[in-house]
């Protein structure tokens, strides 16, 4: 027996004890799930030995990876909104997790959201006022004021078009880089494009996009002389313009005078000034241009640059400060063109750069949902907590996106739990029993017979505790899907704090470790923004938080707490740490609303903050788990002027 078969016995005879039954009709029931059990571990030893490929096997790494940015990708995207077509709440921050999508999708070969990037295309095409997708009025053709957010939708676009080979993409990118072209201005600081209409600032970001965009056009248009040399053009000017600085690293732009500003190297600068290079590079084989996209390179991961203990960091990632919604998708737009320095250049240090970012992200910035933070090497504070949101999502799957070889292993096996944050609140009156599924998902050509083995803290109890799918992929393009029910029965006694619920899937070589973090609370008392917040946010929809324990719902966002009381629960109110122009209401199911508490003036500096305490015992309803849950939502009494209703702190009492 090998090591790998060895690990694999000794950690699935932990995981499924046999348990002893009393009783002749005990006796035969437990005997004959004995050998249930006992076939399916043999299944799962034979499948090991025969099939298990050791850890240094790029088929088992690729084929993990591959899942891994599955599970990423498809929590990123249930934040979209298809009836506004985009990622709520920001502009440009769409076109870039739409354009991350677009990468995921080209890299992977799963297809299953063309669908969306058309209906965003569609959509969202026309010229919109100030407020509805952008602070901005949006002048159609998804360009605005806000040159460098126009440049993100174009390359977004030509990555629609990258993967469909629909023209219509292609003629749409053209049509926002003439746009742009008209901000290009010699008269100041010799070259450039302006960051705004106005003509204020010169930097970075908007000349980076710049050189890329002109560059990915002219390798997308036979024939094409025009764009090559505006490209050609922008590269000089800006290798030129003072915005590198001495140790190889991009300032955020230039002064009224011309020269550098000396402001914070973002990430994000860093990264598009390699992409851009990387392009350029492409369409001439200039080898000037490659010596300069290595020196930049170089510079992000030296001893002054963008690493701190191997990972990428942020300035904002320090724990006594926040990323704003902006700062949040930075790292994952350098990872995306460092993915591209990676596979260009075959150097084994790009590539185990990007390895390593991947690998601290899924180890200690994931939480049990499948969604990843701000911060890569995982690091909290009380006062600045780690952020997971869409934004965030979407730049950390920038970096698993990388990690993806190519070619793409072709076969891949996924499994997530859900819920994968549930909330007990167990009864005095014996065990809770919590509804689960087991989803898995496959790709590949060949059948594949999946075993799962779950594990559950000790004296909880989860049946089956093992158990057999089969799914039956048929290539890349759409993964296949797969569920399996589980009951989790939750002892009275359990100990308040987290506990997890583990369930490992194999099948044919391929294995994948999926978690549910279980949540015993016997009291509800939690600051929102918060990682403590999570488990109880049963409905985000498009509410945000920034960062420093509040969370708001302007418009016609919202979000929704769900409480599961225990099921002995006859009386419980809830007070809310709540101002600005809110309305809550209160449902027995999720469903039918009733309003509680609203604000009737508008409320726009915060005057109002005052704790509110409703009485939750009308809406006690009857849950599927054998509690008694409310839901209470929080929304804008006036949509119009965008100061919904924000909450700071919540705590619930059972009162009898």
């Amino acid at each position: 027996m090998n090591p790998n078969t060895q690990t694999s016995l000794t950690f699935l005879s932990r995981k499924v004890p046999m348990k002893a039954a009393t009783g002749v009709a005990a006796g035969r029931a437990g005997f004959l799930a004995g050998l249930a059990v006992a076939a399916l571990l043999a299944f799962a030893l034979a499948s090991s030995a025969r099939a298990m490929p050791g850890p240094a096997s790029p088929r088992a790494d690729g084929s993990t990876a591959v899942a891994r940015a599955r599970v990423v990708a498809d929590v990123l995207m249930s934040s979209y909104e298809p009836d506004k077509a985009w990622f709520p709440s920001s502009w440009w921050n769409s076109a870039v997790a739409l354009q991350t999508v677009g990468d995921y999708m080209q890299r992977t070969g799963d297809r299953r959201y063309l669908g969306q990037l058309d209906n965003t295309f569609e959509k969202d095409k026309g010229a919109f006022p100030p407020g509805v997708l952008s602070g901005d009025p949006l002048l159609g053709n998804f360009t605005s004021r806000a040159i460098d957010d126009s440049e993100w939708w174009a390359l977004t676009w030509l990555q629609a078009y990258d993967l469909t080979g629909n023209r219509k993409y292609l003629d749409m990118a053209v049509t926002i880089a003439n746009f742009v072209y008209g901000y290009w201005d010699t008269s100041t600081c010799g070259g450039g494009v302006w960051w705004n209409a106005e003509r204020t600032y010169k930097n970075a970001v908007t000349n980076g996009l710049w050189i890329r965009l002109t560059a990915e056009l002219h390798n997308r248009l036979q024939g094409d002389r025009e764009w090559l040399e505006r490209s050609r053009t922008a590269w000089a000017w800006f290798q030129s313009s003072g915005m590198i600085n001495a140790q190889g690293l991009v300032n955020d732009g230039l002064t009224d005078a011309c020269t550098n500003n000396g402001q914070t190297v973002w990430s994000y600068n860093q990264g598009l000034a390699i992409g851009a290079g990387l392009e350029l590079w492409r369409a001439t084989r200039d080898p000037s241009i490659l010596a300069t996209v290595r020196h930049l390179a170089d510079a992000a991961i030296g001893a002054d640059g963008l690493v701190a203990d191997g990972i990428l960091t942020e300035r904002c990632d320090a724990l006594d400060q926040t990323c704003d919604d902006n700062g949040k998708q930075f790292k994952g737009i350098f990872m995306r063109y460092w993915t591209d320095l990676a596979d260009t250049t075959h150097d084994r240090r790009y590539a185990d750069f990007l390895d390593r970012q991947a690998e601290s992200i899924w180890n200690v910035d994931r939480d049990a949902a499948g969604r990843l933070g701000t911060r890569w090497a995982g690091a909290t504070s009380d006062a600045h907590p780690n952020v997971f949101d869409w934004r965030t999502q979407a730049s950390a799957l920038s970096a698993l996106i990388g990690d993806v070889p190519t070619p793409m292993p072709q076969e891949s096996l996924a499994a997530t739990l859900s819920p994968a944050q549930p909330v007990v609140m167990p009864a005095a009156s014996g065990p809770s029993a919590i509804p689960m599924a087991l989803k898995t998902s496959a790709t590949g050509y060949l059948p594949l017979h999946v075993l799962a083995v779950i594990d559950a803290p000790v004296g909880w109890d989860v049946s089956p505790r093992a158990t057999q799918l089969r799914l039956r992929p048929h290539g890349t393009a759409l993964p296949v899907d797969g569920s399996m029910p589980l009951t989790l029965r939750v002892p009275s006694l359990a100990t308040d704090g987290h506990h997890k619920v583990t369930a490992d899937v194999m099948a044919a070589g391929l294995r994948f470790n999926a978690e549910a973090d279980v949540l015993v609370a016997h009291a509800i008392d939690f600051d929102t923004g918060t990682t403590d917040e999570n488990p109880w946010l049963w409905d985000p929809d498009g509410s945000q938080s920034n960062g420093v324990q509040n969370r708001f719902a302007d418009g016609n966002a919202h979000f929704t707490y769900r409480f599961p009381f225990p099921s002995d629960t006859t009386t419980a109110q809830v007070t809310l740490t709540i101002d600005a122009e809110y309305v809550v209401q209160a449902s027995a199911d999720g469903q039918h609303w009733t309003t509680v508490l609203q604000e009737d003036q508008r409320v726009t500096d915060g005057s109002n903050k005052a704790d509110q305490a409703i009485d939750l015992t009308p809406y006690l309803g009857a849950g599927s788990d054998g509690s008694k849950p409310v839901y209470l939502k929080v929304s804008d009494a006036f949509p119009d002027d965008g100061w919904g209703g924000r909450v700071y702190h919540v705590r619930a009492d059972i009162i009898e």
